[in-house]
């Protein structure tokens, strides 16, 4: 599946069972955008996929999908700011570090987000 928007690539994952209050339109699966980092809705996602597209230190299986999640919300902070903050602390609890995350992809100059990932990782920092 290619995204909706900019027709780039997408990832395919299944939303961890304690996020899915903040999965796309509810739905049990997503995928995530190589290049603009949006997540829309899907019927079906890997069950342990790999987010070696958007970058090769990203973390795997749910660790990678609440953090796809989080950076899908984050063009609107503002509005997602409880959302984003529930999947960061997912992810943390996984052992992953989202503000070294967020800064390695933002570096790493394959994405493209519709939003300015430096200054939302900046934001984001208040938050955690």
């Amino acid at each position: 599946m290619s995204c909706p928007i900019c027709e780039a690539p997408t990832v395919a994952f299944r939303v961890p069972d304690a996020l899915s209050d903040h999965a796309p339109d509810g739905a049990p699966a997503a995928v995530v955008c190589t290049s603009c980092l949006r997540v829309h809705p899907a019927d079906d996602g890997e069950a342990d996929p790999t987010f070696d597209r958007l970058l090769s230190e990203f973390p795997p299986g749910e660790a990678g999908a609440a953090l796809v999640l989080a950076a899908g919300m984050l063009g609107s902070l503002a509005l997602n700011r409880m959302a984003v903050v529930d999947c960061c602390e997912f992810v943390e609890a996984e052992g992953v570090d989202v503000l070294l995350t967020l800064d390695r992809l933002s570096r790493a100059g394959r994405v493209e987000p519709h939003y300015d990932l430096s200054r939302r990782r900046e934001q984001l920092a208040d938050f955690l």
